[in-house]
């Protein structure tokens, strides 16, 4: 019987981890990732046996959410043989962060597979704006995948988009209406500096959640809802529909008072906390002792006390955290 005993030095029980199993991603959106990317060597990637032992050990500390991210989780080879194995570890939520790209085909296996959600990114409904923004992505592509998702019947589907002023705000509404028509819930997220980007200045493009809430609200009463799906989200509903309206606010509305989570790399660093640089090394860890996870399950408990009581983000633009988010894991 799993037992929870993840508890950093301020109280907080750690059940949800979030592994990234790639770097590699086929879009390249500008807030993730510059344009021309040097992606890791095969080697310093955790395999996907490790990437499991890694997963059963956090289950086995009291892990009860696994969210698999990347880059673009569904760009690993032999992805759908992890989600099997990590699906049949009894958790009682099991998600993935996908760009969508790949779902028109991976949708139904993945969920056969034991995969309960999905959270797709969508930034645009404009094909030309999508596509300045992915780089080399196709909205049509994603749109078809949002519809194999729903054909397939997850338990629950989530759009992701970053609103980023004078890019993409002025779609909020829009966006909104194609939740309520498809029947899946959204979020929308503040951009986070990580990773020196020249596209846009991160400080003058950052739209606050307020400043979202303030768009919808000019079409819909947003009505606060307790629900909470374990992250960071701060989750909203409309009198007239079932789809439930999201903020993750690491500017305006820190979250880390109710942090419950920590990020696997796929290099194998436990990072405590997005916004800080605490992180352990698994991946020596699991190569020095691949027989035995004692050594694994130790250095996991002991990396609780590295967990910082919040982050530091700026609202001015300069970048906190070197790192690109799809190197740290969406």
């Amino acid at each position: 019987m799993a037992r929870s005993t993840l508890t950093d030095r301020f109280g907080r029980t750690v059940n949800y981890v979030r592994l990234s199993v790639t770097d590699r991603c086929d879009f390249r959106c500008v807030y993730c990732m510059a344009e021309e990317m040097t992606f890791l060597p095969r080697q310093q990637v955790l395999s996907l046996e490790e990437l499991a032992r890694v997963a059963r050990t956090f289950v086995d500390l009291g892990t009860e959410k696994i969210r698999l991210t990347g880059g673009e989780p569904l760009v690993r080879k032999g992805i759908l043989d992890l989600v099997r194995e990590i699906g049949s570890y009894g958790l009682r939520d099991f998600a993935m962060t996908t760009n969508g790209g790949k779902l028109t085909t991976m949708a139904e296996p993945l969920r056969q597979a034991g995969l309960k959600r999905l959270n797709i990114s969508l930034d645009s409904l404009d094909p030309d704006k999508f596509l300045r923004i992915t780089r080399t992505g196709k909205l049509q592509q994603v749109l078809d995948g949002i519809d194999a998702a729903k054909d397939a019947g997850f338990e629950g589907i989530k759009l992701n988009t970053v609103v980023m002023k004078g890019g993409n705000d002025e779609e909020v509404p829009e966006l909104i209406e194609f939740a309520r028509r498809k029947k899946v819930d959204i979020t929308f997220i503040e951009e986070m500096p990580l990773g020196e980007i020249s596209e846009h200045d991160r400080g003058e493009a950052l739209c606050t959640s307020d400043e979202v809430r303030e768009i919808i609200g000019r079409s819909h009463e947003l009505i606060p809802t307790p629900e909470d799906s374990g992250g960071p989200a701060r989750y909203f509903r409309m009198a007239d529909s079932p789809v439930k309206v999201g903020f993750i606010s690491p500017h305006s509305h820190n979250f880390c008072a109710t942090c419950n989570r920590v990020r696997v790399t796929v290099e194998g660093r436990l990072l405590l906390c997005l916004g800080n640089e605490h992180s352990v090394d698994l991946r020596h860890v699991l190569r020095s002792h691949p027989e035995n996870d004692d050594k694994l399950r130790e250095t996991i408990i002991s990396a609780m006390d590295l967990k910082p009581e919040r982050h530091h983000f700026s609202s001015e633009g300069d970048v906190q955290i070197l790192r690109f988010m799809n190197m740290t894991g969406g």
